[in-house]
């Protein structure tokens, strides 16, 4: 065992550490990255060689953190990382450093935010939270705009979780909405990306991973009167996508049911 261990190299078990890390299910990052440490058993070697893949994994989760001296949570996404790799948190208008293994924010200062874009964006801001607070127990929201050329571009992102170590189960629900448009008047396509990951491990190891893309049109009219047909849309496909999972479920449930009866 000892000689087959020393004819792995250190990239090779840096390029297996990190795809253990990337797959972490919901809520067991630490659990997996503890597992890696003893495993890699060269703390420095992992913290630095696979940096990459804690920011991914924080970036794919869309991990929520808090800023000092703010209210609300910021998701950690992609749409809101800058050039230089820290993030932007549109709502109170700052950018932070992110510790991607402590999960930590810091050194927040504020940021210029594009005079376009903002009050599409505020507004769409305002009645996502709304929704978002009466559909999901503990989620959390973000949305960004940015305008190119003319062209603004709206991204609204939502991760709500539930940890259940003491169950035995854990489990993360995303969406990420994009539209863009160039003013009101036209009629614009809006795509969709949902996501739910759960994974029981009581009397097995069994995870549930489901995803699905929507398009579908939206008139642009006022900034509030667009942000409110954004999220009427985005209720009516968040709702049928989670009645789908439901019956899948049962389903299967009753499939592993029958089964068993045979």
């Amino acid at each position: 065992m000892a000689d087959y261990e020393e004819q792995i190299s250190d990239q090779e078990k840096l390029r297996i550490a990190e795809d253990f890390i990337k797959h972490a299910p919901p809520g067991e990052f630490n659990e997996v990255f503890n597992d890696v440490r003893v495993l890699f058993d060269n703390d420095g070697l992992l913290k630095s060689g696979a940096a990459s893949s804690f920011s991914q994994y924080n970036k794919e989760q869309f991990t929520p953190v808090k800023i000092e001296g703010a209210e609300h949570q910021v998701l950690v996404t992609s749409h809101g990382e800058l050039p230089d790799g820290t993030f932007i948190d549109p709502k109170s208008k700052q950018k932070f450093s992110y510790d991607h293994l402590r999960k930590e924010a810091s050194n927040a200062e504020p940021i210029d935010v594009d005079q376009e874009a903002e009050p599409w964006r505020e507004q769409l801001d305002s009645e996502y939270r709304k929704y978002i607070q009466n559909h999901y127990p503990h989620g959390i929201g973000t949305v960004y705009g940015k305008n190119v050329n003319g062209n603004i571009t709206l991204i609204a992102c939502c991760e709500d979780h539930q940890f259940q170590p003491q169950n035995f189960w854990n489990g993360r629900w995303r969406a990420e909405w994009t539209i863009s448009f160039q003013g009101p008047g036209s009629t614009s396509e809006l795509k969709g990306l949902i996501k739910v990951q759960v994974h029981y491990y009581e009397d097995g190891n069994v995870q549930l991973v489901s995803s699905k893309e929507i398009t579908s049109e939206v008139k642009v009219t006022s900034e509030n009167g667009t942000a409110k047909s954004i999220v009427d849309v985005i209720k009516d496909e968040e709702e049928s996508f989670q009645v789908n999972c439901l019956h899948s479920c049962i389903l299967l449930c009753l499939l592993s049911y029958c089964e068993q009866g045979k």
